[in-house]
């Protein structure tokens, strides 16, 4: 992880020369900090911070398609009022196991509309999260675990 503090302070330096702590500018000078190291990045031996910095990418894209999805699910919910719905809490287990792995799945679950990650066992083997919908509580386990959790693993253990 010492490229990304590489990557931040040299941003944080181009702001300086510059003279402009603008978002936009700080933003560009990161990106042109990671051009610079993504050049030498077998002599800083930077490899898996781009492979890490392009999964963490992939993973914000389906975080937002999946966002999308649950969003217009639960509009559909709530704009039939007729539906008979199927709440369920269900008992997801856990491939994940640092302590950031876990927050990252739950605030992903919980930020998505329609689901709400309730608690964690014990043991971290299992995560508890409330779906306002569930008639097939495995096929929510597999969505979770094919759109989040697999992504979240690669991005941090590469």
């Amino acid at each position: 992880m010492a490229t990304i503090t590489i990557n931040i302070l040299m941003a944080l330096a181009w702001a300086a020369i510059t003279g402009s702590f603008s978002l936009l500018n700080v933003v560009f000078g990161f990106l042109l900090s990671g051009l610079a190291l993504g050049l030498i990045r077998h002599e800083a031996g930077s490899v898996t911070y781009f492979r890490r910095l392009w999964l963490a990418s992939i993973l914000g894209v389906i975080f937002f398609i999946e966002l999308v999805k649950s969003s217009v699910s639960v509009a559909v919910i709530v704009l039939s009022p007729r539906r008979e719905l199927h709440p369920a809490i269900i008992a997801f287990p856990l491939h994940v196991k640092s302590d950031a792995e876990i927050t990252l799945l739950a605030n992903m679950i919980t930020l998505t509309p329609g689901t709400l990650s309730v608690d964690v066992s014990d043991d971290r083997k299992t995560l508890y999260v409330h779906a306002i919908d569930a008639p097939d509580a495995d096929a929510i386990v597999s969505d979770i675990k094919s759109s989040f959790e697999d992504r979240i693993y690669k991005v941090f253990h590469l």
